[in-house]
């Protein structure tokens, strides 16, 4: 239905119009076109297109709230619903019964935006009571990757089913730093209603990695636990796990670790003079950094490195005797790389970010110039394409993307402009500077504000972290306790820098710093 044909119907309504028949929810009348209705819903499709039509034209529905039925009513004519907190649970409800897909999505796209500990549980349980499967995938989800907090603090966790919570604790995919926080959550559904669920301690402790837990923790704390002593099963498994600790070959279920909900990567970087073509892989749950086997091209530094669809892309770059506008594709799936189109540039020293399924290159050096051009890779179509080209020439400066729109800050002459572009407008816009000019700084965005972290200028160097504020278009400092120079990330409500310190052997890993989202604390992890 076209917006025209659209406000006609809709004034039809509200007039009562043109009308063919009445629906009454409770005791109040809505004149409608039952046309209307099909249009919207295969239950009122079948109920006016199969079944005989009642003698007074009035369908009856006496236990739908009026206030919902309006609401549904209305969407059929204006295809747009206002979703609250107070009618959400029965609009659902209604809109499952009456089978309008388009307030059922309207309803479940306002719940994933509810999503919290205190009610990830029984969204999900209520997406799978009536059959929305994205939103029960979503919710179930946040429960794995918040499942810490759940087990800990949430009510609804305490009313899990035992198959329920026994699905939960056996996925790969739960998010707990130390296994103990897996039956110390158990211990507190169990103790919700002892009585009942007493019995169940041994079909869920089965699904512990016991082998994960440190061996005086199995041994002052499980085995000790009046749950666990009283059951000869219980203390069957924790027995064998504590026997099977000093052994070598533990390919079972119970010592499989957990997936990672988060990973940092660090990719390439400067050793002794030299680029480097190591990358290391950082557990965020596990807190402790692996090297990856897979390596990209040694003789190439200066590239710009983004993360796209589960792939890590290499762009341009400089080998000290040429720039490139070659790029690299390494698939974490499959571990291999493969060459994708090339940039319409050569570039070193450039700027990337990523946006709308996008990657965007901007500015660099070329031989002895310095760009102000960028361009746009789509991966549907293996394509670069030029877009709108800076105001100035920029080169070893930051990018990040900030609703919906990539920021370049000037790295040239260590300068502090900032500029946006905006792909709906196809234009680069001037926001406001940043307080101190800088190169070679980290960057990243936190909680809808983008942080800038140490830099130099004029061969001194910045500690300092400074924050934009889009709404405000302000720039402050929120800390003097950063590094010099690093790569910033944003992961699990934290900002992670990884840094290399330069000093007279060349350089060498510095422990990296981790600052909660209440800056300026940072905290230094090894």
């Amino acid at each position: 239905m076209n917006s025209t044909c659209s406000t006609v119907f809709s004034e039809l309504f509200l007039e009562g119009q043109l009308c063919d028949s009445v629906i009454r929810a409770g005791d109040v009348e809505f004149k409608i076109h039952r046309i209307i209705l099909c249009n919207c819903s295969a239950y009122f499709r079948d109920l006016f297109c199969y079944k005989p039509l009642p003698s007074n034209k009035v369908y009856n529905f006496p236990t739908v709230s009026p206030k919902v039925m309006r609401l549904i009513l209305e969407y059929a004519y204006t295809q747009s619903v206002v979703v609250t907190e107070d009618n959400v649970l029965e609009l659902l409800v209604e809109a499952d019964n009456f089978i309008v897909t388009g307030v059922i999505q309207a309803c479940c796209d306002f719940l994933e935006r509810k999503l919290c500990v205190n009610n990830c549980v029984s969204i999900c349980n209520l997406a799978h009571l009536h059959n929305c499967p994205d939103l029960r995938g979503k919710a179930y989800l946040y429960i794995l990757h918040h499942f810490e907090e759940v087990g800990a603090l949430s009510l609804e966790f305490l009313q899990l089913s035992v198959q329920q919570l026994s699905d939960l604790i056996e996925k790969d995919e739960l998010n707990v730093k130390q296994e103990s926080t897996v039956f110390e959550a158990i211990l507190r559904w169990i103790n919700y209603s002892p009585v009942e669920r007493g019995c169940d301690m041994p079909a869920l402790l089965k699904q512990v990695r016991l082998l994960l837990m440190p061996t005086e923790y199995l041994v002052d704390t499980v085995s000790r636990n009046d749950l666990v002593s009283s059951s000869p099963a219980c203390m069957n498994m924790v027995t064998t796990a504590i026997q099977m600790l000093n052994e070598s070959n533990m390919e079972r279920p119970l010592t499989q670790t957990r997936l990672p909900s988060e990973v940092l990567l660090a990719v390439g970087g400067w050793v002794s003079h030299f680029p480097s073509d190591k990358i290391e892989l950082y557990n965020v749950r596990a807190d402790h950094w692996v090297p990856l086997s897979w390596r990209h091209n040694a003789s190439l530094g200066f590239y710009g490195c983004a993360y796209l669809n589960g792939c890590i892309y290499c762009i341009g770059g400089f080998d000290f005797i040429s720039y490139s506008s070659h790029v690299r594709r390494f698939s974490l799936t499959s571990q291999t790389w493969t060459e994708v189109g090339s940039m319409h540039e050569e570039r070193g020293f450039l700027s990337v970010a990523t946006l709308n399924g996008c990657i965007y290159a901007m500015g660099g050096c070329q031989k002895q110039k310095k760009l102000k051009t960028a361009e746009r890779y789509e991966p549907d179509t293996n394509q670069w394409t030029m877009i709108a080209s800076m105001h100035k020439p920029r080169t070893e400066a930051g990018a990040a993307t900030l609703h919906g729109k990539v920021g370049g800050f000037n790295g040239i002459t260590q300068l502090r402009s900032v500029i946006a572009y905006d792909p709906r407008t196809r234009h680069w816009r001037n926001v406001a500077p940043m307080l101190h000019p800088r190169k070679n700084f980290g960057i990243a965005v936190l909680e809808d504000q983008l942080y800038v972290v140490g830099g130099f200028h004029n061969g001194g160097s910045f500690c300092n972290v400074e924050c934009y504020d889009e709404k405000t278009n302000r720039w402050y400092i929120v800390s003097d306790k950063g590094m010099t120079q690093g790569a910033v990330i944003h992961s699990s409500h934290h900002l992670h820098l990884y840094h290399q310190r330069l000093d007279s052997g060349g350089s060498c890993p510095n422990p990296y710093h981790c600052s909660d989202s209440i800056l300026p604390g940072w905290t230094i992890r090894v």
